[in-house]
Parts: structure tokens; sequence; C-alpha cells
């Protein structure tokens, strides 16, 4: 039986750590804090605490794994965050773990592509942002060791989702000189796409975009949102990019992943929202 290491049980992690444990494999799954441990004690797989920044830490587990997963997240983090939760940690678990697959999991944000073009594999993955930086050399690291790199889109599910928290807030804003394209991926999307390359016979090491099938404009969003909800299109207005994602504008290839036998159970943006997103906020 394969022995997997979820290093980082939070909103993607746990459902990950949930797919591998019905499929047969033995699970550990990583928080960072006792605290998000101890909210984890009623799963059927241990949840321990263990800062991934902390080398000694982690040289103290005395388990090994067939395949380590990284999908720990900086909740919003600083630069100085990314630098060491995700290049310091993969780092030390590629030194840690020696025989074992390390699947990353980084973004579509490393594409810096700002025209709407249709963006794959192969695209250059040059970000202006230091966060980008950090995660391209986070990969370039993993990839070195015979690891894959699983570049995921925006994240939404079960009581996340950007969009519609900015829509219900009242925060959102249509600019129809800066609109740009959106690429989302539900959740549990993201886990049958991680054991799917965990499971790949060939375990080819290379990246893979995880994204669904339809890139969607910002503005589109709120018109679904506002014609499915019976509420008024938020107001035009100047909504600059921020975050690690800045004005990048691009659309992301999956073929690559469905080439690999992936058929995410929710395709679209109106797909993820019907069936999960507006029931779990209660609409």
């Amino acid at each position: 039986m394969q022995r997997i290491l979820i290093a980082g049980c939070g909103y993607v992690g746990t459902a990950t750590a949930d797919l591998f444990h019905t499929a047969g494999w033995l699970v550990e799954g990583w928080t960072h804090s006792p605290a998000s441990a101890a909210q984890l004690l009623n799963k059927p797989y241990p949840v321990i605490a263990v800062d991934l920044t902390d080398r000694h830490q982690i040289n103290e587990r005395p388990q090994n794994f067939d395949l380590v997963i990284h999908c720990a997240s900086t909740r919003g983090g600083d630069v100085d965050s990314y630098r060491r939760v995700f290049l310091n940690g993969v780092q030390n678990l590629l030194d840690r773990f020696l025989g074992a697959m390390l699947l990353f999991t980084s973004s579509t944000s490393v594409y810096a592509q700002q025209q709407g073009e249709h963006v794959n594999e192969q695209s250059p993955a040059e970000p202006q942002h230091e966060k980008g930086k950090i995660l391209v050399e986070t990969e370039s690291l993993v990839l070195g060791r015979g690891g894959i790199v699983a570049r995921l889109a925006g994240i939404h599910g079960p009581a996340r989702s950007a969009i519609l928290t900015s829509f219900l807030q009242g925060t959102a804003m249509i600019d129809p000189a800066n609109d740009r394209f959106m690429n989302h991926v539900h959740r549990d999307d993201i886990a049958t796409a991680l054991k799917l390359l965990a499971e790949t016979p060939t375990r080819q090491t290379s990246i893979y975009n995880v994204v669904d099938d339809a890139p969607i404009l910002r503005s589109e969003c709120y018109r679904w949102l506002a014609e499915k909800l019976g509420r008024s299109l938020p107001p035009q207005g100047d909504a600059a990019g921020s975050g690690k994602r800045g004005r990048s504008n691009k659309r992301v290839s999956n073929t690559r992943l469905r080439e690999c036998g992936w058929n995410p159970h929710f395709p679209t943006f109106a797909n993820a929202m019907e069936e999960s997103i507006l029931p779990s906020f209660g609409l």
C-alpha cells in the first residue's frame, strides 16, 4: 500500500487527502499549527502540526512516503512568506524524503500575459511580481529533482469564491477598459487532478495546468451572477489588478491534463456556481 504525505492540509489539501484515503492510500496530513490539526481530529488518517519552514521539525519525522504533495498556503502572505513556505518548504521536503516523488501545487499566476492570449505549458512563464518569481524558482527546484508541478488556476468551491464574495459585498466593479479573462478551477477537481498525476503509470516529470474548460471574462462572471440571483450589475469603475495575478489577462488551457484522462466535474464557472458554490452560500 502506497504512502502519501499531504504537506498543507488546508482547503485543497484536506479534499485531496480525503480522496487518496478513499482510494486506499495510507495518508498523513500536515498543518502549520496544532490548532489547525485539532480541527481535523475526526479524519480517518493522522493530521499533525509540522512547520514546513522548520527543517529540524521535518527531519524529526520518522515516516517515509512514496509521494509528497506540497499544497501549503501562505494565506495571502507577503514575499517573505512565499519564500519560506514555498521555496524553503519544498527544499526541506526534498532533502528529507529523498526517495519520494514530490508534486508541487504552483499557480497559473506565473503566466504574465496581458492580451487575452491562449496559454499552455509551453508558454513563457515570466511573472513580473516577486511572488510569482519565487513560484517559478520553486518549480525549477522541483523539476530538477524529478518532481511534478501542477499550476492551479483561481481556486473556488464550497464556501469559497472571490468573485461571488465581492459581488455580494458590493465591492465588485466592471471595468470596460481593463476587462480580463478569469481562469478558475473547483477544489474537488484539483483533488482529482492531483490523484491522476500521482497514479499516472509513467509519472512523467512535467508541468500541468489545472484549470476548468472555459476561461471567462470578469464582466461575464458578474453578469451571470446578476441574472442568476436577480440582482443589479456592479457599477462601472477602475478594477485595477492587485495581488499575485495583477493585471494578467490570459486564457489558460487544460489540454495536456485532459489528454492524461482528467475530466473535471465542474467544467465551467456556471457549473461550479450552480452545483456547488451558490448552495454552499445558501443561495
